[in-house]
């Protein structure tokens, strides 16, 4: 084993790991942290990117410098977007020694590149990238990566017969010749350079029917005719309209430009191709598959949303342990959906307690604001009757003194 990592605090992440200042302003703030839905807080503790639109540039040392010459390479870790990424890397790198860890970019050199890389539907893939002779190899093929909420564990295995595997909680995805999978080296073969297509070569597959004639009249036949179905207004009025024509339509009978048919060209040889030589710029490479001087590992990320967690890391030569390693984490990711999912139940539910709140409060305020308007109505009532009782004692006093 060269490398174990499970972020078991934050003081053990800080001793370890150096947070590079490449970007300056534009760092993103890493918390050690066992996220939103955890169904264990000690195991899932993690790294997370917690801000967005940001860089996330962070490596730590490996525990020695190490090349995987005649030894398999297993380089495994975990990513959960409990996010819900819209667009963002979450890829893992090994680099080699020399790296100016607080200046770890974009621009460092690497050995590997490997893990998910998502951004809108169009981008969902599982990168997969070796250096090779000062040049980044990126896989020819379209890896998928897992996009949801769930924690999913990753894994790269590179063997000595220059074979690879990726696997996805423990289950092979994708794999292949590294020879044939990644432009390693030149073609075994190539098209002779020295030839051309001869002269009287026969490409055309098809040739006009020489004995079909164009039909008499065809030349005559009107694109438009004149409307057969138009019929003159009732209003129209030829001394001030003009004399009344019917609109041109298309000609159903119109077929346009003559064409004789086509028919298999009895001369035709096929497309030509110069045939193969052997490439004389073809060299193999029985060690292509060593990647030298591992030295570190490391994170290099933008994010758009920020929230992904990454744990479990290993970088071992032994596939068994790697895969032990991946069993154990896997029966904890089991138990996140249900986390998740309870917690979410949870929070609906106080959701729905707090909207049920308002609307109580709601209801009890407009009962006290019609019991308000009530009183007025009663106090304005009495107010009527008073001001009645004194204009008619008013008008008692008035008749006593005319008696």
């Amino acid at each position: 084993m060269y490398f174990k990592e499970s972020f078991a605090s934050e003081d053990a992440y800080k001793a370890r790991w150096v947070e590079s200042e490449w970007k300056g302003a534009d760092q993103g703030k890493i918390e050690i942290t066992s996220g939103a839905h955890s169904s264990d807080p000690e195991f899932d503790r993690a790294l997370k990117t917690t801000q967005d639109y940001r860089w996330y540039d962070v490596s730590a040392k490996m525990d020695e410098e190490f090349d995987n010459k005649d030894k398999t390479l297993v380089l495994q870790y975990s990513v959960r977007h409990e996010q819900k990424i819209d667009c963002g890397g979450g890829y893992i790198k090994i680099l080699p020694d020399g790296l100016d860890q607080k200046k770890f970019g974009g621009d460092s050199e690497y050995n590997i590149m490997f893990g998910p890389d998502i951004c809108g539907t169009g981008t969902r893939k599982t990168h997969v990238i070796f250096t090779y002779k000062g040049k980044n190899l990126l896989t020819k093929k379209d890896i998928k990566c897992e996009s949801d909420e769930l924690s999913h564990m990753y894994t790269l295995i590179v063997k000595p017969d220059r074979s690879y595997e990726v696997l996805i909680d423990n289950k092979k995805v994708d794999g292949g010749d590294l020879t044939e999978d990644f432009d390693y080296l030149k073609p075994k073969q190539i098209r002779d350079p020295a030839l051309s297509k001869p002269e009287d070569w026969v490409d055309e597959s098809e040739i006009d029917d020489p004995e079909d004639t164009k039909p008499d009249g065809y030349d005559d036949i009107p694109k438009q005719i004149q409307d057969p179905d138009a019929k003159k207004p009732d209003d129209w009025d030829e001394e001030s309209d003009g004399e009344w024509e019917a609109p041109m339509i298309d000609n159903p009978d119109f077929k346009g430009e003559w064409k004789a048919k086509r028919i298999p060209n009895p001369e035709y040889k096929g497309k030509w191709e110069a045939p193969l030589i052997d490439n004389p710029e073809f060299e193999d490479d029985a060690d292509l598959y060593i990647q030298p001087k591992m030295a570190y590992v490391g994170f290099e990320l933008w994010q758009v949303k920020g929230g992904s967690l990454f744990d479990n890391i290993l970088v071992t030569d032994d596939v068994e342990e790697a895969k032990k390693a991946a069993e154990e984490a896997l029966t904890y990711f089991s138990k996140e959906k249900e986390a998740k999912d309870k917690a979410e139940e949870e929070e609906r539910k106080k959701s729905e307690e707090e909207r049920k709140k308002k609307e109580e409060e709601a209801k009890t305020k407009k009962a006290d604001d019609d019991d308000d308007d009530d009183d007025d109505d009663d106090d304005e009532d009495r107010k009527e009757k008073v001001d009645k009782l004194k204009d008619e004692k008013a008008d008692d006093k008035a008749e006593e003194k005319e008696l």
